[in-house]
């Protein structure tokens, strides 16, 4: 009997084994993106602490970005997340993509 595996249980085992590898720290932490069909999230996480240092959303009031759906929206977001996470002292950042293709 062969086992059909979904598109969603093959992306958590890809994510599982990249956050084995992956891992933010407070000099360099952690860049999660999300994408939905109407927005886009953003986290700057330091997984040693267990903390966030900032995030950034299309869904927010105050965004910049009209839609996250689109590359003009993530475009934006992008430069939000930047700003905020100058902001919070980070230089660099490892990019999670979460085992989507990005």
């Amino acid at each position: 009997m062969i086992r059909q595996v979904s598109r969603n249980q093959l992306r958590l085992r890809i994510h599982g084994r990249l956050r084995k590898r992956l891992g933010g720290t407070s000099e360099r932490p952690r860049l999660s993106v999300f994408r939905s069909l109407h927005h886009i999230y953003a986290q700057v996480i330091d997984d040693r602490d267990g903390r966030t240092l900032c995030s950034a959303s299309s869904a927010e009031k105050s965004s910049p970005a009209k839609s996250g759906g689109n590359v003009a929206g993530a475009a934006e977001i992008g430069k939000l997340i930047a700003e905020r996470a100058g902001q919070a002292g980070v230089k660099q950042v490892v990019f999670d993509r979460g085992g989507y293709l990005y």
